[in-house]
């Protein structure tokens, strides 16, 4: 099978995986009353239904990986199967959830993101940007395996990817910190009313480091073999 066909079938195995989230989210909202998940408390732990949430989460995640496992032949490539199948499945759960549900309206609805340890909370187009990035550097990881010498991030890049992400994470639960300072019973009641826009568009420069040093490696390799030839004639 060719890596093209390869990574389309990971993209319609996430597509369905999307669907199938985006389905119990809405059955899961609707029996709570959150079609709109901008509620205090999202997910009412009275109905017993929060530590079942988590299990799933994790368990998609798990799929996730599975899928990505399977599909790539080396572990690098595993991985950037993982991370394209990742962000195809984010991508594709908000456009499936507007049919079924009605949500989100906008890109700056918020929404609950994670649950573990803290609730992460975001507008949409946030997690949609990372899912972005997410495609795009597993998919050059994939491409680039191809080739007589595989194209890799660097340990720099990988440092400032890190670093992305932490602040990131932070931007998403920095609401729930500050509360659980004061009073962690109330952290899942708080309802966040700004979302830090120029620290999460720094994290995710700083995510994206791994892009543009793989795709500086390649122009660079491309330059060199250009003058190569330039020399042989």
């Amino acid at each position: 099978m060719s890596e093209k066909k390869r990574w389309i079938i990971v993209a319609v195995y996430a597509a369905a995986m999307a669907w199938v989230e985006a389905a119990v989210v809405f059955y899961l909202r609707v029996m709570i009353d959150r079609v709109v998940p901008y509620h205090p408390n999202p997910l009412p732990s009275s109905v017993g239904l929060g530590q079942t949430e988590i299990v799933r989460e994790i368990a998609t995640l798990l799929m996730l990986l599975a899928v990505g496992m399977l599909a790539g032949k080396t572990r690098r490539s595993r991985l950037a199967y993982s991370i394209t199948a990742f962000g195809i499945w984010d991508i594709f759960y908000y456009l499936f959830l507007i049919p079924i549900s009605g949500w989100p309206r906008s890109l700056f609805d918020w929404d609950i993101l994670f649950l573990v340890p803290l609730p992460w909370w975001g507008p949409v187009l946030a997690p949609l940007s990372i899912a972005g990035l997410m495609i795009v550097g597993g998919s050059l990881v994939i491409y680039f395996e191809r080739s007589q010498k595989a194209i890799w991030p660097g340990r720099l890049a990988w440092y400032l990817n890190l670093l992305g992400i932490s602040l990131a994470l932070y931007v998403f639960m920095a609401d729930a910190l500050r509360n659980a300072l004061i009073n962690i019973e109330m952290v899942r009641s708080v309802l966040p009313t700004w979302f830090n826009w120029p620290l999460f568009v720094m994290a995710l420069t700083l995510m994206a480091a791994p892009i543009f040093d793989m795709l500086m490696q390649y122009w660079e390799s491309v330059s060199v073999e250009k003058f190569v030839r330039q020399v042989q004639r």
